[in-house]
Formats: C-alpha cells, sequence, structure tokens
C-alpha cells in the first residue's frame, strides 16, 4: 500500500475534475446505465433539496497519521492542508447561530490540527446536542502528546466514532496499514477503561464500518452483533453501534476500482441497488460540510471533488441558513454510493 497519497503521487485521479469526468464519461456517457439526475427523474425526486440543517460537518483537514486504501479525503502525513484559527472562529460564529444540533469533526485526523483541543474547548462552551469527533484511532497512540486524548474527550462529553472496518488483523491491515489492527485494539481498550462504550454511560463510542473491496456492506444489524460479539469475546471491548458506510466512487477507492478493473461492476451494482427510500433521507438534506479553507458543500463526499453548494453564499464567513436552504443540491453519478441498498451516510444506513 503507498504511504503517501495521490496528490503526492501526482495521479492524476487526485483530480476532482478527472475523477467527474470519469463519473460522467464511459458506461454513464453511452447509456449502459442512467445518470443519478435521470434515476431521480424517474423517481419523482429530481432536484434534491435540503431540509433542515442539523449537522454542521468541518473538515478541519486532509493530514492523517495513516493512508488507507478506501480514503475518500486522499488523507495522509504529506497532506498539509489545515483548518486555521480565523476559519475556525468562523465556524463558531456560526455554530451559535445555525440552528444544527449536532457538531461533527473530522478529516484527515481532526486531532492533528494544532488548534484542535482549542477548538474542543470553545465549542463545547456554546452547547451541542452531540458533539461528534471522527477518529481514527490509532492517532490516541501515535505520540505522547495525543495520550490524553481520551480524558479530553471525556471531560468534553464528546461521541467519539472511530473507523474499525474489521475485528480481523488480517482485513484490517490490508485497508488501513500494517499494524493499525492491534493499534485500535489498544486505543478502544484505552477508550473503554474511562467508561466510553460501556452499558449505562454516557460517552458514547461508535464504530465505523467500510468493506474492503469492491462489493456493498452487508445487514448493519447484523454486522454490529458479529462486531460486538467477537470484540468482546477476544479483547474484552464494547462499543454502542457500529456505522456501516458504503465506498463512494472517488479519489483512492475510484483509482483501486479502475486499478483492479472493478469500476464497471461496481457501478453496476450501486446504480442496481438504488433505494428511492434511501435518497428521502441521504446526509446532503439536513448537513452543511465545511472544507479546511471554510468552503460550503452539500456534503463532505462533494468538497472532495470540489462541487461547492450550489448558492450565491459559497464560504463560511457569509453563511446564511435561510438562504442556504434555497439551493438545489448538487449530485454526479458517486452518489449512487449513498442510495443503494439501505443507503449510506456518517451516521449509518439510513433506511
Amino acid at each position: 500500500m503507498p504511504k503517501i497519497s495521490l496528490k503526492r503521487q501526482n495521479k492524476e485521479l487526485a483530480q476532482p475534475k478527472k475523477q467527474l469526468e470519469l463519473l460522467a464519461n464511459g458506461i454513464f456517457e453511452n447509456g449502459a446505465l442512467p445518470t443519478f439526475k435521470s434515476k431521480l427523474k424517474v423517481t419523482n425526486q429530481f432536484p434534491l433539496k435540503p431540509s433542515e440543517l442539523e449537522i454542521l460537518q468541518l473538515n478541519l483537514g486532509y493530514m492523517c497519521n495513516q493512508v488507507c486504501t478506501h480514503c475518500h479525503v486522499d488523507a495522509g502525513p504529506d497532506r498539509k492542508e489545515i483548518m486555521t484559527k480565523h476559519t475556525l472562529k468562523q465556524c463558531l460564529e456560526v455554530l451559535k447561530s445555525s440552528g444544527a444540533h449536532t457538531l461533527d469533526l473530522t478529516g484527515g485526523a481532526p486531532e492533528m490540527n494544532p488548534h484542535f483541543k482549542w477548538f474542543v474547548e470553545e465549542a463545547s462552551k456554546i452547547g451541542v446536542q452531540d458533539f461528534v469527533v471522527r477518529s481514527n484511532l490509532t492517532i490516541l497512540m501515535a505520540h505522547k502528546k495525543y495520550d490524553n486524548l481520551p480524558a479530553f474527550f471525556k471531560t468534553h462529553n464528546i461521541h467519539v466514532v472511530s473507523s474499525m472496518p474489521h475485528w480481523t488483523q488480517g482485513k484490517t491491515d490490508q485497508q488501513r496499514g500494517k499494524g493499525v489492527f492491534n493499534r485500535s485494539i489498544e486505543a478502544l481498550k484505552k477508550l473503554n477503561r474511562i467508561g466510553y462504550g460501556l452499558p449505562n454511560s454516557k460517552l458514547k463510542l461508535d464504530l465505523v464500518y467500510n468493506p474492503s473491496g469492491a462489493f456493498l456492506p452487508g445487514d448493519q444489524k447484523s454486522m454490529e452483533l458479529d462486531f460486538k460479539k467477537v470484540l468482546y469475546e477476544d479483547f474484552g471491548i464494547q462499543f454502542n453501534h457500529l456505522l456501516a458506510i458504503t465506498n463512494l466512487p472517488i479519489s483512492r477507492f475510484l483509482d483501486y476500482l479502475i486499478a483492479s478493473e472493478n469500476y464497471e461492476d461496481y457501478m453496476y451494482s450501486l446504480v442496481e441497488a438504488y433505494n428511492p427510500k434511501a435518497v428521502e433521507n441521504v446526509m446532503c438534506k439536513n448537513t452543511l460540510s465545511v472544507s479546511w479553507d471554510g468552503f460550503l458543500y452539500d456534503c463532505d463526499f462533494n468538497q472532495m471533488l470540489g462541487l461547492k453548494v450550489k448558492n450565491p453564499i459559497t464560504h463560511i464567513r457569509d453563511f446564511n441558513v435561510h438562504k442556504l436552504r434555497e439551493r438545489t443540491i448538487q449530485i454526479s453519478q458517486h452518489c449512487y454510493g449513498c442510495t443503494a441498498g439501505a443507503g449510506s451516510s456518517c451516521q449509518g444506513t439510513v433506511v
């Protein structure tokens, strides 16, 4: 597995424009498969319009201590894009007035932002119902400066959402890097020891599952039972919920699909599994994604494709929740990933 990002490798698919071109051409251009827009029209769901804003998701930067094969952010140690304190202050002002009940911090590894702790402390003063930090777990074991993060999370009642693609070392390390499984297990034990994920505890710990190949996730509830059984029996680890997320055909996963000659078959699988009920609950309807440089997107995936919100207001400094509610959500063929089967979102399945 490459230790550097697609961007650092100067690969064409590091460019959002190239990804969008690929998703628009070939089997979609020649009519072999319907575009997502035409599919929405068939089910009378076009155009997609937002509902009330519930979740404000901030990408604190693309820097990460891991280089995972499926990463749609193309994150890694070589990525230097980091949200500045100035932009974070603008986000705090928006949080006060947006009406969003959930603040969701992601990356990269959001903990690697030098202003991470300051921001968490300031945002906690404002108060939100659900304060989420998406952690890759290994960052908690990466350096002594991160050793106190679990206690810091507990102090601020952070809802920890952690990547854990499988309960076996082989499949986890294959997707996320050598040694990641063992370090993740140690990090989960560390979180359990201070109360995270335990019965009757208010400290929430959820795990995220991504398939390790060109296939859709299985049933979320069944997998959760399997994960809980094996992780408890083998390691004594407990957690609250498993979130099953479909890999979207963008960035590194798109690169993998092309290299492994699985792209067309995977797209056929997504289109065939299209579910109009999942469309009703896609996360772009109640979420706004803010990039490291303060621009606004309908979702984290659109952010990686450079598809800014279709609205006169495109930056956090000009935020107006009422005007943004009037926008039409930007779509492309990658959106099939969120509407296949039981659907997919940063909160897991949607139906």
